[in-house]
């Protein structure tokens, strides 16, 4: 059965849901039956083979309109939990884009108003679809790497300028008096935090047992661009450091340290590299399953829901720690300069910082950075 699918945020990082609607619309598996922007797109944004679906920016009557069985949300994050509540008092299920609120509280009201209305919500940390995930996590439980330490994430990124200027809530903490958290760790570098999560199968509010956050920022922005985290579990810790000054941007990492091995997840590109005592070094690409799909699989044959919201719990906790945290404070000039070819601002010595964090499992601020400043937050 063909299931008719309404996209709320068809511009931005939408484009890419449209393609990916049209991928399965192909298959026989969705319709996009609406679309639910502000100024309603023209023909051209929309990608051939979609048809002239439906425009409202009223998302609760374009739901009634078309009679959608799924909403994907991908608008900006102070909105998310009330959309998806509009759609869970339709029976409408949902695709969340991450993160999935700006608030612990913001989602735990999404959270519990969906489990009530009966409702399916998948969020949208496509990175949980690796089948790399749980080849990992099945090495761990095999012993492979030995008593597992803990776990390192590094992301260094580049934004420009414009990057800031994309919307009203880029680059914010709060806007009008609500909250947004539109920072490194929460937003564009958040799957290192859920992937590093989900690989020790802490992902639930409960596994994290205090949080320690170092923020920081370059851009004149109200949020951070250059932040770590340390989430304390019973599994171990995991750390994360990222930055979107990078002075050579890289793809992003997670690395589990083991007694007698480490596991590197590049979990953009779903490759493995596993390093253990007395084996020379293994490396796999892996596939992965789009959520969509799995979304659509699991209504119409039972299919385990790879992202369910209460597997965020422990990325919300962080982001609630973040949020809570004082203000960023600016870096000194002297710890960053402008590349003018690139129109965006660098942090020298940030990039192996990063992946020095991620190899020890230690802050900016425990590893010598002079204007690393920690916080703290408990459970």
């Amino acid at each position: 059965m063909t299931l008719p699918i309404v996209l709320a945020g068809a511009r931005g990082h939408g484009r890419w849901h449209l393609d990916n609607i049209r991928r399965l619309q192909r298959r026989g598996l969705v319709r996009l039956a609406g679309i639910c922007e502000l100024t309603p797109l023209a023909p051209h944004e929309i990608p051939d083979g979609l048809g002239t679906p439906e425009q409202s920016a009223d998302f609760g009557a374009l739901l009634d309109a078309t009679g959608a069985r799924i909403a994907v949300v991908c608008t900006p994050i102070p909105t998310h939990t009330d959309l998806a509540l509009t759609a869970a008092a339709r029976g409408v299920h949902l695709l969340l884009e991450k993160p999935p609120a700006p608030s612990y509280a913001e989602f735990r009201r999404m959270a519990d108003g969906v489990g009530t209305a009966g409702v399916v919500c998948q969020i949208g940390f496509q990175s949980l679809g690796s089948h790399a995930v749980p080849a990992i996590r099945r090495l761990l439980a095999e012993g492979a790497i030995g008593e597992i330490v803990g776990v390192g994430g590094a992301g260094a990124w580049a934004r420009d300028e414009a990057y800031y200027r994309r919307a009203p809530w880029a680059g914010r903490r709060r806007l009008n008096g609500t909250d947004v958290v539109d920072g490194v760790l929460t937003n564009p570098l958040a799957h290192a935090v859920a992937t590093g999560l989900a690989l020790l199968g802490t992902t639930r509010a409960e596994d994290v047992t205090g949080i320690e956050t170092e923020l920081r920022r370059a851009n004149d922005i109200e949020s951070d661009d250059t932040s770590c985290v340390r989430v304390s579990t019973p599994r171990g810790p995991v750390t994360v450091a990222a930055t979107l000054c990078a002075e050579e941007p890289g793809e992003p990492y997670v690395l589990v340290h083991g007694g007698s091995g480490r596991i590197t997840f590049w979990y953009k590109q779903d490759r493995v590299l596993l390093q253990r005592a007395g084996h020379g070094p293994e490396e796999t690409e892996y596939g992965r399953t789009d959520l969509l799909e799995n979304l659509v699989e699991h209504l119409q044959s039972g299919t385990e829901l790879l992202v369910p919201p209460d597997d965020t719990g422990a990325f919300m906790r962080v982001v609630e720690a973040v949020r809570t945290a004082p203000d960023p404070a600016p870096l000194p000039d002297g710890a960053w300069r402008r590349l003018p070819a690139e129109d965006r601002r660098i942090v020298p010595g940030i990039d192996a910082l990063v992946a020095a964090s991620a190899d020890t499992l230690a802050l900016y601020s425990e590893l010598g950075a002079p204007w690393a400043v920690r916080n703290e937050a408990s459970r």
